[in-house]
């Protein structure tokens, strides 16, 4: 209360204890609005008693003040007397005259006695609050072990000088792995987690952590909070075995696709979410889609369809076995495949991409009795009505490649995506690399928040910032391990983690403990479905699963008597012990006399490039130069020469031989292999480039 509204109430001294008033400030306020209200109160005749009531209000106010915010009983006391002895002052001042000697005098006195009990007081609350904080870090501290008051002090310390970031030790946790701790943070000053978790590499090299292992900082119990996970182990070095419990699981509480470094399975929610998992050649992607595959066989309420245009092979350990009936039960029924429908040629992932949305369309409209009576919208998932989940291996690239018939699959994929979530059919995709071509779809990013990459140690189209958004600290250096990387889902930030291992005669075990499990595709979905879904195991369907047959200009060479029949007799096709006898000796004289006179056997590798005549003279003993790829290639490298710099694809170059795309890969890698050509890695758009533009 200021002076002047002090004077225009005309009531009683003026003790402004709200104010931020320090002890010499707040008693020279005090006392001179005191004086000035008993001098004003003199003059104009004003009843003492007011100045002594209003005293009492306000001795009576900071006291009720005081107790909500826990003062100490001294500083209520100080409070309320400093508030009745001025109005004491005040009173007596005006009734006796507030100028005389006596008065002036006794109102210094009591300034001067206001400022030192304020100080007073003052210290005494601040050595109570820091009695307090001690008195609660003691009570924590006296729950922790003394190694853990010591790993606490530690990273308290450490966080302080390389974070800049005053913390509070909550809680310490050992995990029950043995393989590091965690820390229960309070970072002090409003600080979130992000800001240690920047320092993340920082952190874990100043604590001399073992490769492999790290310090992330991720959210804790409220935003206030942060827990510190601390590996001590490295996890990731060592194979981890995929578990031999294969009970049953579900899609709606969550499907395991590997641990973390503290040993935790970390689950994912894939009834409303998508996924995408990116790794290069060698980093253990094809295991982890084994892995996935193995988990939604062990749920009763999911359907897997996989398609994979490399010859079905992500597929094929889940059908085969069965199919040829390679697997038994217990009971002796039929082994169903471990998984509902597998395309591996562009035809079949035509006809079960429709099929899904002829499914999904439907059940939108079949099912709006039974979405009436959940109250819900996205439609009940139980073994009854189950959920479908397409694996599509390398289908990030799918959706971004240009080739014509592969952008029919990608608009197909993209519409089931975009419009099937409510009706329980979502998609796992994976991807070579994290790289902008592959996560440029805006449907990819928006869709699939559980988003896996397994590195490897590559680091060419590892874009974990872009794979991981917002999340710092992430190196691809830190899981240079096979079947290693960082996992993120919307449950849990990125971090960390290992792929389960799993073995073959584990996926025939899973195949076989699982088949009574899998649920059956309700009716509504299987009519909308129609043949093109209740035909898929026909023998002409799945004759290309059984297809042994080479291709004919695969450049498998004859063995046996087949080496003996028409044509050149080539002695570098026969073996040492076969070239042996005297009439073989004969015939080499005798070649060697033919070569020496006509020249029959020139290498045309020997012949410098260009010079066209001495290319074309003698005969062309492919067997004597190794294995020169089919009768096609030259035309192939002659049309990749013309293009120059720009090159070719391995779609245009099998358009232009009539080959199938895994024969022309196969010979075109094995060009490169002999320095024939010179591959230009850019996923998607990937070519092939002679050596002379490359």
């Amino acid at each position: 209360m200021s002076t002047a509204t002090a004077k225009n109430q005309s009531s009683g001294p003026v003790l402004d204890w709200a104010a931020g008033h320090g002890p010499v400030t707040g008693a020279l306020s005090a006392t001179t609005g005191a004086f000035a209200v008993a001098t004003s109160g003199a003059a104009l005749s004003m009843p003492p008693g007011w100045a002594l009531a209003v005293g009492a209000a306000g001795a009576l106010g900071h006291t009720v003040a005081g107790l909500r915010v826990r003062n100490a009983g001294r500083t209520l006391a100080f409070k309320a007397a400093s508030w009745l002895v001025g109005a004491g002052w005040t009173t007596w001042a005006m009734t006796t005259g507030p100028l005389s000697w006596a008065a002036l005098g006794s109102l210094t006195a009591l300034g001067v006695g206001m400022g030192a009990g304020a100080r007073s007081v003052a210290l005494y609350e601040e050595a109570r609050e820091d009695e307090a904080i001690a008195a609660e870090q003691r009570a924590i501290a006296a729950e922790l072990s003394a190694e853990r008051r010591a790993i606490a002090a530690e990273w308290v310390e450490r966080i302080q000088r390389i974070c800049h970031i005053a913390v509070r030790v909550v809680g310490v946790e050992k995990w029950e792995t043995g393989a590091g701790y965690s820390l229960d943070l309070e970072p002090q000053g409003g600080v979130t987690y992000d800001r240690i978790a920047q320092h993340s590499v920082a952190l874990s090299a100043d604590a001399k952590l073992p490769h492999g292992c790290t310090a992330t900082a991720g959210p804790g119990i409220h935003q206030g909070r942060t827990i510190l996970d601390v590996t001590t182990v490295n996890v990731l070095a060592d194979e981890c075995p995929y578990p031999s419990d294969y009970g049953p699981l579900s899609v709606l509480t969550g499907l395991p696709w590997g641990v973390r470094t503290n040993g935790e399975a970390v689950p994912v929610y894939l009834r409303e979410q998508c996924a995408l998992v990116v790794g290069p050649t060698g980093s253990g992607k094809t295991n982890m889609i084994h892995t996935i595959l193995a988990g939604f066989a062990r749920a009763e309420d999911v359907l897997t369809w996989v398609i994979d245009l490399n010859a079905g092979s992500a597929g094929l350990p889940w059908v085969l076995p069965a199919l040829n009936g390679d697997l038994t039960r217990e009971d002796g029924k039929p082994v169903r495949p471990g998984i509902d429908w597998l395309a591996g040629t562009h035809e079949e992932a035509l006809a079960m991409l429709d099929a899904a949305l002829a499914i999904g369309l439907h059940r939108k409209k079949a099912y709006q009795d039974v979405l009436a009576k959940a109250n819900t919208d996205n439609l009940p998932i139980s073994p009854r009505i189950p959920q479908i989940l397409l694996v599509i291996d390398e289908g990030a690239e799918i959706l971004v490649s240009t080739d014509r018939q592969i952008k029919e699959l990608a608009k197909k994929i993209l519409e089931v995506i975009r419009m099937l979530r409510a009706m329980g059919i979502r998609t796992v995709l994976t991807a070579l690399g994290a790289t902008g071509s592959v996560l440029g779809n805006l449907m990819i990013r928006r869709e699939g928040k559980i988003r896996v990459a397994l590195t490897g140690g590559e680091t060419e189209g590892m874009d974990l910032g872009k794979m991981f958004p917002g999340r710092r600290g992430l190196r691809v250096d830190q899981a240079p391990y096979q079947g290693a990387g960082f996992m993120g889902t919307p449950e849990s930030p990125a971090a960390l983690f290992k792929a389960w291992r799993i073995l073959p005669n584990q996926i025939r075990e899973i195949t076989t403990a699982t088949s009574d499990r899998h649920p059956r595709l309700d009716d509504v979905s299987a009519k909308a479905a129609g043949a093109a879904y209740a035909r898929r195991w026909d023998a002409d369907r799945t004759a290309w699963m059984r297809d042994l047959t080479p291709d004919a200009d695969a450049g498998t060479e004859p063995s046996g008597s087949d080496a003996v029949g028409g044509g050149l007799n080539l002695s570098a096709l026969r073996t040492e012990s076969n070239a042996a006898s005297p009439d073989d000796e004969i015939l080499r004289r005798f070649r060697a006399e033919i070569d020496a006179q006509f020249a029959t056997t020139t290498d045309p590798n020997a012949i410098e490039q260009g010079d066209g005549a001495e290319r074309a003279a003698g005969l062309n003993l492919s067997a004597l130069r190794g294995e020169q790829g089919p009768t096609w290639l030259p035309a192939a490298l002659d049309a990749i020469k013309a293009t120059r710099a720009q090159g070719m694809k391995p779609s245009a170059v099998a358009d232009l031989a009539g080959k199938d795309r895994k024969t022309v890969r196969a010979a075109l890698q094995a060009a490169v292999e002999r320095g024939e050509l010179v591959y230009r890695d850019n996923g998607p758009h990937s070519v092939y480039v002679h050596p002379d533009h490359a």
